[in-house]
């Protein structure tokens, strides 16, 4: 009796380990909204970036963000693509129109860096 225990609970780890392993190879299942952020996202590290470095441009403030450094970083979008901008003085807000001047990108120019130049 207990070796026929043993077995049926052994195929039980064994199945629910294989559908575990065939979920996380697979990516599991998305709803139609996450497939669609998902192929827009990969779609996006695709193309070029729509500044180059020196670029200056006026830019309105979307969000703040802090950096793991623990400063205050504006995040800003060129054509949808992401620039934080760095060395802002602290009377900006949300909605602000500045000029900033394109620094450096990530590793996969999928954002860039820009530091704050001045308030338009």
């Amino acid at each position: 009796m207990l070796g026929v225990t043993s077995l049926l609970l052994g195929i039980l780890v064994i199945v629910l380990f294989g559908s575990w392993l065939l979920k996380r190879f697979r990516g599991g299942t998305r709803s139609p909204a996450a497939q669609a952020s998902y192929e827009r996202h990969k779609e996006a590290q695709q193309r070029e970036p729509p500044v180059e470095l020196g670029d200056v441009r006026q830019v309105a403030i979307q969000e703040f963000t802090e950096h793991h450094s623990g400063e205050q970083q504006a995040l800003c979008k060129i054509e949808g693509f992401v620039v934080f901008v760095e060395a802002l003085p602290a009377s900006l807000d949300v909605g602000d129109v500045i000029e900033i001047k394109v620094l450096s990108f990530n590793r996969g120019h999928t954002s860039a860096t820009a530091t704050f130049l001045d308030r338009v």
